[in-house]
């Protein structure tokens, strides 16, 4: 079983710096991160930046194809409106079938806003306590986390992997 969280911080560079202390640690092997992306939203910037940390943090990447289609429907259809929102949603269903819903996206829309940065984990299960430890001299917020059973991370890795 995969799990996907998002560490929020409230700075921008927050989730930079904790995908570095992560990368830099011993114990990153024991937290089986396989996948990571970053997003930064400056004040005053109409919408974040994203990034796909294709890093030694990563074992067994997902192609940008995951985090644009996740990213995209969090951030940026929102922003386009209703009409394209409603042309959206069969693309926001698939993700529903593979553990990604809408009310993960809404949690995390509402809470990676201007100022703030987080940063995307994929990892081999349920590492909260993992994670945590690595970034304890990093202030965050609670993770927002959803899992996915073996067929639903199948089922990514059949669409997204490279």
């Amino acid at each position: 079983m995969a799990t996907l969280t998002v560490w929020q911080f409230g700075t921008v560079d927050g989730a930079g710096r904790a995908a570095l202390a992560l990368d830099r640690s011993s114990r990153t092997d024991e937290i089986g991160i396989q996948d990571a992306a970053l997003v930064h939203w400056a004040d005053g910037d109409r919408k974040p930046r994203t990034q796909h940390l294709a890093c030694g943090l990563t074992a067994a990447p997902l192609d940008d194809g995951f985090w644009g289609l996740l990213f995209g429907l969090v951030f940026f259809v929102p922003l386009l409106g209703a009409a394209i929102g409603a042309a959206m949603g069969a693309e926001t269903g698939a993700l529903d079938d593979v553990g990604v819903d809408d009310r993960f996206m809404n949690r995390v829309r509402d809470r990676v806003t201007p100022g703030t940065s987080a940063l995307f984990l994929l990892t081999t299960g349920p590492v909260v306590d993992e994670v945590r430890a690595v970034l304890a001299d990093r202030p965050s917020a609670e993770p927002i986390s959803t899992s996915l059973d073996a067929s639903q991370e199948a089922a990514v890795r059949a669409v997204f992997s490279d």
